[in-house]
């Protein structure tokens, strides 16, 4: 199929910040999109070719939608998976596949999925209810500290808790959980996987990654990450094996954790361009936006090595501002060498909302590390009326 300057039409489920860096490779590829949304000021909307305002998770919605397109893809999980089966029943290709985002949407069918296929992973047990858990808790089947993980919702750090007492675990929804065992880890680390149809598979460089402590949300990926070349080897194998093992179709994010012994075990995955893979922009030979294109147009995949070092810093709504947005101190930032960037979109901040990142390249790792220091330290996104 001709996929270049021509009728062909690519359909995205989601609008926000994933899919409008997507849109700057279909744009580079002449290949025309249609994207649909539920916020009418989605960041994807000036960017594609035609834009629809819509409910993701409607069956009947994602449907009319699907078959106006030629190929489906989604920039978020949450979608209406019954619909993108049907679709595929009908002849329409959905990548990556309902088949696939059936094990990855619900974290509960994603955690017993990897014991099913020998993919390591932290000691977990699902509960259907709250009270499952309190029981459980109550018989001392689970004690203190442990995770708390929802199985459906969760992004950007909501829907996971460290519980430390009876009092947090007392406050927490009634709603379908994972209970997870704490991991004395030294680093979080993702691999982010390309597979085509083909069955061509490449993997990233390994990245490193540093969460904020209240927000538990990455305020750094570091690539390539500082660990040892044996390490880096293990998670890359793991992160192709689960790759295999979902049979997914796009990019896969894989987070993991290392061990203080060096074990990797698998945290969760995202089936589509992720957070910890926007450095790739600048500092990759094939940045993973344009991966995921080439994956699911079942082109030949891109070299997946890096130029030069990299570090993205999020730019996040500070904790004290809610309103129209102002990033404070951008020239500042725009002034540093190999800092680039990228604002996504967003009229209105709010608390830990991610409103954009920025990259540092650098042909030392050490050093893009400072300077990623100072951008986070100068650089603040507020509101207007508290400018």
């Amino acid at each position: 199929m001709n996929y270049f300057s021509s009728n062909f039409t690519l359909g995205i489920l989601g609008g926000g910040q994933l899919g409008k860096m997507l849109l700057y490779e279909t744009r580079k590829y002449d290949i025309a999109t249609a994207v649909i949304d539920p916020n009418p000021e989605a960041p994807s909307s000036i960017a594609c070719n035609t834009f629809e305002v819509g409910d993701l998770m409607d069956y009947d919605t994602v449907i009319q939608f699907g078959r106006k397109v030629d190929l489906l893809t989604f920039e978020i999980e949450s979608v209406n998976v019954d619909a993108l089966e049907q679709l595929e029943k009908e002849g329409k290709k959905v990548f990556p596949s309902s088949a696939t985002l059936k094990n990855i949407q619900d974290k509960g069918i994603q955690k017993k999925f990897y014991n099913t296929h020998q993919i390591p992973t932290a000691p977990f047990e699902v509960f259907a209810h709250k009270s499952e858990l309190l029981k459980a808790v109550e018989e001392q089947k689970w004690s203190f500290p442990f995770v708390w993980k929802s199985t459906t919702g969760g992004y950007d750090g909501k829907g996971v808790s460290l519980i430390k007492n009876q009092e947090q675990l007392n406050s927490l929804p009634d709603v379908a959980c994972i209970a997870e065992a704490m991991i004395d880890f030294k680093n979080e680390l993702a691999v982010i996987v390309a597979r085509n149809p083909n069955g061509e598979v490449v993997t990233y460089p390994v990245v490193e990654m540093e969460f904020h402590p209240e927000a538990n949300q990455v305020e750094y990926v570091i690539c390539p990450a500082r660990i040892n070349d044996n390490v880096a080897l293990k998670a890359r194998n793991i992160a192709k094996k689960v790759s295999e093992s979902f049979a997914h179709v796009g990019l896969l994010a894989v987070e993991m954790f290392q061990t203080k012994n060096d074990e990797i075990l698998v945290n969760e995955v995202a089936p589509r361009p992720h957070n910890s893979g926007h450095y790739s922009i600048e500092a990759s030979f094939t940045n993973q936006f344009e991966q995921h294109l080439r994956a699911i147009l079942n082109l030949p995949l891109g070299n997946t090595e890096s130029k030069v070092a990299g570090i993205m810093v999020n730019l996040v709504g500070d904790e004290n501002y809610q309103g129209q947005v102002v990033y404070k101190n951008i020239e500042k930032i725009m002034q540093m060498p190999g800092v680039i960037p990228h604002i996504y979109g967003k009229k209105e901040t709010r608390p830990f909302r991610k409103m954009g990142h920025v990259t540092i390249t650098h042909k030392d790792i050490n050093e893009a590390r400072k300077v990623a220091e100072k951008v986070k330290n100068e650089i603040k996104v507020i509101s207007q009326q508290n400018e």
